[in-house]
């Protein structure tokens, strides 16, 4: 009995640490058993209660029946579209969609039309477009007749008659017909009203797609039942895509049978009349604000609290009370912000001092990331000085060039900025103005944006009038703000591409390479890509062009390929020139082939391949973009190897060259882009012809179109290490950046040192 007692002693206290865990399980296996008992003994007697389910109401979506969602739910869950392949037809490749949302069907958020006339387009409808069209994703104007000359930068919609009843019905056709599937909110004002687009926008963020939406400002039908409402349309009012879907069936019916002077009243009468909807100013727990103005409005004296709620404000007379309140809305927006940030920075400040770091812990200024901590010292951000009239760190690598444009508007507002903050902060004691920029310091920090420090001689006066002049430093932060995806065409990679490679007599070594490298990446792959030679003959050579030619050999080899490949025509073009200008060689081709033509500017030296030629016709978009890439250029392998044997794999010859970037040679762009540009650079320079030989492609785009210049690094674009010859005729500007390429190309400043060093070695020796 004893030994029992031991042995059970023993086994409780290897037990006694798992006790607590044994407990715990057992309770909760027995709380969810009672709870599941619980549930299931509701559940049977919500099923027992006799009778049949009460109808919805009038309008409402039919709810769930047997847990299966009703028709109202069906279109706001992705679905999943299964793939069946008739077994009886043809394979044939399924096509996907270019964006996932579109095969789930997802909708874009708001679409805004404002109802506008022949009278007003050019007045109060400008007003509309110029305060807030830029704020909503997508506007559009509905009239009834057009004016002869549509105001710039408004999507216009006329539908030829005035009478506002028939005006409204055809402004709902169009919008169900052509934006119906696409956006789930729809918002309907007049050219008359002031909407405060973001707080329309914050308002669809929080309503529910999967109710019938009638939202604005409720009104009274005259002598009409008194539970309706109608939304005035002057306030604006939001529909939703479900509601919009089912009205668009009665439209025709509504205008027969429904008599009213104002659109906004037969609208509401139309929906409740069939969809049995009211308008309401509040739902789901947001209110939709307005005000209504009154004769001689000062909107700069307005303090009402209805006044900064409003979401739209009506009537709005002329042009200029929409600005003035457009900037009233936007000082209060403004003011709103400020008040958010400051609150945001102390209780930054409050949960910081919790932190271990405690106080030490804030950064300056309060609420933005901190200043990037280098590991290395390739990685330190090197300050740039400034003063007020010059720059010490120029884009042309010179030492010093003049302070203007966007540089100089930017260090004049650092500087005013500045003294603002600093009489801010002590006035009314003293005010300072500013004397002179000392010493300027800036520089961009891909954590938190651009950095100053100013050093400021400034005068400060104090109240009785006296003044002292003393220098102080001060240091200033401009943040990266909300970043915002541009929206870019659609391109696609079917598009032909078309080869231009300009030869002179230097090139013909290298030529052989190019072709095959080309018959290799592009023939042999059938990829949709065709080339074009420009044969620049020196005019010595073209005298003798009958007795010899120098570009014969290039001629056979362009016939063998030919032969070879029988579908494939590689015409030549011959030019007869002392001074190879990139420009006038362009305008030859670009004479030659259509408007739509994707030209690839290349150069002999370049290995083509299928992934750059993709990536040219991905980041060139007619009408939008250029693209000029920058290449890969390898270094001397008689100075990086030193008689070694090259590297061999694709991450080591990256270390054996460098990105060219004085090189713009390579260009992707289409012919009419060129086409407008060159018109606009032809227009500047008269007849100066000589003007084009200093300049290259890129400069005519640069200077001459208002189109994005896409220049980043290519990978794909690789070219052989070779001594290129540069043109002394050629201005001074491209002289000497073909010298600075040819310099960098020997080989990066490790391998000179090393060359150098066994040099000296030797010399010694």
């Amino acid at each position: 009995a004893v030994a029992a007692a031991m042995r059970l002693g023993a086994v409780l206290s290897a037990l006694r640490p798992a006790l607590p865990l044994l407990l715990g399980l057992s309770l909760g296996c027995s709380l969810s058993l009672l709870r599941a008992s619980w549930s299931h003994g509701a559940a049977e007697e919500r099923c027992l209660a006799p009778g049949p389910p009460a109808p919805p109401a009038r309008g409402a979506p039919p709810e769930a029946v047997e847990g299966r969602p009703g028709p109202g739910h069906e279109d706001f869950r992705p679905r999943i579209v299964p793939y069946y392949r008739d077994p009886n037809k043809p394979y044939k490749k399924v096509l996907r969609t270019r964006y996932i949302q579109t095969e789930l069907g997802f909708h874009e958020r708001l679409f805004v039309a404002v109802l506008t006339s022949k009278a007003t387009l050019n007045t109060l409808a400008v007003a509309v477009n110029k305060t807030v069209a830029h704020h909503f994703p997508r506007l559009l104007y509905f009239t009834g007749l057009r004016s002869a000359k549509v105001p710039h930068g408004m999507v216009l919609v006329a539908h030829g008659d005035e009478r506002p009843i028939w005006l409204m019905y055809e402004t709902m056709n169009y919008i169900h017909q052509h934006f119906g599937s696409d956006y789930d909110w729809f918002y309907i004002m007049q050219d008359d009203t002031y909407a405060q687009a973001e707080q329309v926008k914050a308002l669809v963020t929080h309503l529910s797609i999967n109710q019938d939406v009638y939202l604005g400002r409720a009104e009274e039908f005259i002598g009409g039942d008194e539970q309706a409402r109608y939304c005035h349309g002057g306030f604006g009012y939001l529909l939703s895509r479900s509601l919009l879907l089912k009205l668009h069936p009665h439209l025709d019916s509504c205008r027969n049978e429904i008599l009213s002077v104002r659109p906004d009243e037969w609208l509401g009468r139309c929906i409740i009349d069939f969809l049995g909807i009211t308008c309401v100013s509040q739902l789901q727990g947001q209110h939709y604000h307005t005000y209504e103005l009154a004769k001689n409005t000062e909107p700069e004296k307005e303090e009402e609290e209805d006044f900064q709620a409003a979401l739209a404000v009506h009537p709005v007379s002329d042009m200029t009370l929409m600005y003035r309140l457009h900037k009233q809305f936007s000082r209060i927006q403004l003011d709103r912000v400020y008040q958010e940030i400051q609150d945001l920075q102390m209780q930054i400040r409050n949960l910081t001092a919790l932190t271990p770091a405690g106080e030490a812990g804030v950064t300056w200024p309060v609420g933005i990331n901190a200043p990037f901590l280098p590991k290395s010292r390739f990685e330190v951000i090197s300050w740039d000085y400034f003063t007020e009239q010059h720059l010490f760190s120029c884009p042309d690598g010179s030492p010093k060039c003049e302070l203007s444009g966007a540089s100089k508007a930017d260090v004049s507002e650092i500087i005013e900025s500045a003294v603002e903050q600093l009489n801010r902060l002590y006035q009314p004691l003293l005010r300072f103005s500013k004397r002179q920029l000392l010493n300027g310091y800036r520089r961009f920090d891909p954590t938190r944006g651009m950095e100053y420090t100013l050093d400021l001689l400034l005068e400060a006066a104090t109240q009785k009038g006296h003044s002292h002049v003393l220098a102080k430093r001060v240091s200033l932060v401009r943040p990266l703000s909300k970043v915002e995806i541009i929206p870019m065409p659609y391109v696609t990679e079917a598009t032909r591409v078309q080869l231009v490679l300009p030869l002179t007599v230097q090139d013909l070594d290298f030529v052989a390479n190019f072709l095959d490298m080309f018959a290799m990446n592009t023939l042999d792959t059938h990829d949709n890509a065709l080339l074009t030679l420009l044969f620049i003959y020196h005019p010595y050579d073209a005298q003798r062009v009958s007795q010899v030619d120098v570009f014969a050999g290039v001629k056979a080899m362009v016939g063998e390929l030919e032969k070879r490949y029988a579908e494939v025509k590689i015409p030549w073009i011959s030019v007869k020139t002392e001074v190879p200008s990139q420009v006038k060689l362009m305008d030859i081709v670009s004479k030659k082939h259509p408007v739509d033509t994707l030209f690839f500017l290349a150069s002999v030296w370049t290995e083509i391949n299928m992934e750059f030629l993709n990536r040219c016709r991905m980041n060139t978009i007619s009408n939008w973009q250029v693209f000029f890439p920058v290449h890969f250029q390898e270094f001397n392998p008689a100075l990086v190897y030193r008689g070694e044997q090259t590297a061999s794999s694709n991450t080591d010859f990256l270390r054996d060259g460098h990105f060219d970037r004085h090189s713009f040679a390579e260009a992707c762009f289409y012919n009419s882009d060129y086409m407008t540009a060159r018109t606009k650079l032809a227009a500047d320079i008269l007849d100066r012809d000589e003007v084009l030989e200093s300049m290259e492609v890129f400069d005519v785009f640069l200077h001459y179109s208002g189109l994005h210049l896409f220049r980043a690094v290519e990978p794909g674009l690789v070219q052989k290490y070779t001594l290129r010859s540069c043109n002394p005729r050629l201005s001074e500007e491209l002289y000497h950046r073909c010298v600075l390429s040819n310099l960098e190309g020997l080989a990066s400043r490790s391998h000179l040192a090393m060359a150098l060093f066994e040099q000296e070695q030797a010399n010694s020796t």
